[in-house]
């Protein structure tokens, strides 16, 4: 009877009454608390009720057959009360429509995983039969998960490039083109973009009065950190009279607007202040959270604040506990910046050799600590010590190398580690390493599904001006690899095509009219401005231009020719100097060496005679004297007794 009852309820709801529904399940689940249908209309009604926490405890009451029957309102109650990852289990196990995939695109997003919300909105914006009123929708949300894959360091699987002339009709989807600028730094951009939004909102007619007071907030919180990023002091005061702080809903806005409204304000002077505002920003809860790189850079400035009042005790106190629990090495963001913060916090203000004094024997103590590392290589540096910057990364490599834990293999091969060691072998010459190490993170990475492709394009680049024959093989495969997963990549038909061509020059041919035409690579190409500036003009020699290519210094006649003539005083030339006469090409020979040089008397023709080729040789001047051995004495005796005299 309560399912007639209740069925009749339905004909008749309309989309105001869910108190009315919400009575009459109630009603009917006392009668029976097993009914199904009951409770269904009772957690749809919560639903509508915004009771997110009172719905999933009616799931947990009635148990698995609930969940079972209304599971996509399970995962929705799921999400919305701030579980988006229980969420994206239950509407993973449905079976696959368009409600569910926008439920689980909304869920990864606030999950942080966007390159699956981004695969999810271009699957939905493909099925343009069932795609409705959800065009615009979809555009707005594509563009907020390219700029989330922007922030969050995924720039090559960004969609979108520029704003077309649709999306810039709408204040949601020019808000999100700003928000991608500024993800990329392009502040100016992103300056450009929020003040359209602005007028776009305000003038949206479909907005009520407190509708766009509500979404004009955020956006002015965001114009608001652009120009503190641009430095723009005076125009951010204006911008800061029209955000009310108390008038924003969401907890996580109101965050970020009261952390920066402090540091507009005039608190640098007294650290002591500015230690306190920090702390008075509110907490955001679960269901409205900061996403991780704006609580990270929360984190940062609230410890930066600690170290101006000298809190040191407190920030590795605080540090210690966190880093005792997490996993060590880590690429987290958060525990690596905890890290930088207990070091600065041992260093107790100290630069230098100082500073490094007191890191030092923390490293010591977490030698696989990869923020204290780049702490420590930074202090290196700073000081002109690469040799011990390139010592201490090498040996946190190499206990990574020696761990068993295929977790730690990955670290020592990421992207990030691997570019700091690069930049460090580029600063002393070691171009060997740098491609030995690039050698070695291709192979590790190469038949991974998450490869890092940048990675493997700088190693296959790399590779390729080796002399190795292996080396220019893992080249060929890279840059094989790479054009296989995009057949649109010419970069990597052309490094494919270069490594093999020394190689196997048939395997190669066909690939070659895939690449563009030299005319097509150099028809934008000013070649007069080129040779103004310097370049050689098109006319010179093919010998010339391959001295030049290779880095020959020796200078071609003609340009000896163009040398500018040194000047020579006048007290340094001879007194019969005449500018119009050649000079005598001999005289920097002896004057007996000259083709001018007559000898005088007999004497001087008969030695010019004996000099000449062909000329009269004198035997007696040509025989060798033998050589004498001086005859030896005893006792100093003289062969020939010493004639008397005087004494």
């Amino acid at each position: 009877m309560a399912t007639q009852s209740l069925s009749s309820l339905l004909q008749r709801a309309s989309i105001d009454d869910h108190e009315e529904m919400l009575s009459s399940a109630n009603a009917a689940l006392e009668k029976s608390k097993s009914d199904i249908n009951a409770q269904l209309v009772k957690v749809v009604a919560l639903l509508k009720l915004d009771r997110y926490e009172d719905c999933l405890r009616v799931f947990e009451e009635s148990g698995d057959a609930l969940k079972k029957k209304a599971a996509l309102e399970y995962a929705y109650a799921l999400y919305k009360h701030g579980q988006p990852d229980e969420a994206i289990n239950v509407v993973s196990r449905l079976a696959r429509g368009r409600g569910a995939n926008h439920l689980e695109a909304q869920a990864s997003y606030r999950a942080e995983k966007f390159r699956r919300t981004a695969e999810l909105y271009e699957e939905l914006a493909k099925d343009k039969a069932s795609m409705g009123n959800e065009e615009n929708d979809l555009r707005i949300n594509s563009w907020a998960a390219d700029a989330q894959l922007q922030w969050k360091g995924y720039a090559e699987f960004v969609r979108h490039a520029r704003p077309t002339r649709e999306d810039l009709e709408a204040f949601e989807t020019v808000y999100n083109a700003a928000c991608l600028s500024i993800a990329k730094g392009d502040f100016a951009q992103g300056e450009m973009l929020l003040k359209r939004a602005k007028e776009l909102c305000r003038t949206s007619e479909d907005l009520t009065p407190e509708d766009r007071a509500a979404e004009l907030l955020p956006i002015s919180v965001q114009q608001l950190y652009v120009l503190l990023r641009q430095g723009k002091s005076e125009e951010a005061e204006s911008v800061l009279k029209e955000i009310s702080v108390d008038d924003i809903p969401e907890l996580s806005t109101k965050k970020i607007a009261q952390h920066n409204i402090t540091l507009v304000q005039d608190t640098a002077a007294n650290p002591y202040a500015l230690y306190k505002a920090l702390r008075q920003t509110p907490d955001s809860t679960d269901n409205d959270k900061l996403f991780e790189y704006q609580n990270n850079v929360m984190m940062g400035n609230s410890h930066a604040a600690d170290l101006l009042v000298q809190k040191y005790d407190g920030i590795i106190r605080s540090a210690s506990k966190v880093l005792s629990k997490a996993a060590c090495p880590s690429l987290d963001a958060r525990t690596n910046l905890l890290s930088v913060y207990s070091a600065a916090a041992h260093a107790q203000g100290q630069t230098g050799p100082k500073a490094l004094k007191a890191i030092l024997p923390v490293l010591e103590r977490r030698p696989k600590d990869i923020g204290l590392v780049l702490t420590v290589v930074q202090l290196y540096v700073n000081a002109g010590n690469t040799t011990s910057a390139i010592n201490t990364l090498e040996k946190l490599l190499q206990n990574l190398d020696e761990s068993i834990a295929e977790q730690d293999k990955d670290i020592r091969f990421s992207p990030g580690l691997l570019t700091v060691l690069v930049s460090l072998y580029k600063l002393e010459g070691r171009k060997g390493q740098i491609r030995s190490e690039l050698a070695k993170a291709a192979n590790h990475w190469r038949n991974r599904a998450e490869a890092p492709v940048p990675l493997l394009r700088a190693a296959a680049a790399s590779l390729l001006h080796s002399s190795d024959h292996a080396d220019l093989s893992l080249s060929g495969g890279l840059f094989k690899d790479l054009y296989q997963n995009n057949t649109g990549d010419q970069f990597a038909v052309a490094g494919y095509v270069a490594s093999q061509a020394t190689l196997d020059y048939a395997k190669v041919e066909s690939q070659l009219e895939r690449l563009p035409a030299v005319d097509e690579l150099i028809a934008d190409v000013d070649i007069a401005a080129l040779e103004q500036a310097g370049i050689s003009p098109s006319s010179a020699t093919a010998a010339a231009a391959a001295a030049a290519i290779a880095g020959a210094r020796k200078r071609t006649a003609a340009e000896s020719q163009t040398r500018a003539t040194k000047r020579v005083r006048k007290s340094r030339l001879p007194k019969d100097y005449d500018p119009n006469k050649a000079p005598d090409p001999e005289r920097w020979l002896p004057l007996r060496d000259r083709s001018t040089y007559r000898p005088k008397g007999r004497k001087g023709k008969q030695r010019a005679a004996e000099r000449m080729q062909g000329g009269v040789v004198n035997e007696k001047a040509e025989e060798t004297p033998a050589t004498t051995q001086p005859k030896a004495q005893g006792g100093g005796a003289s062969s020939k007794k010493k004639k008397k005299g005087k004494r």
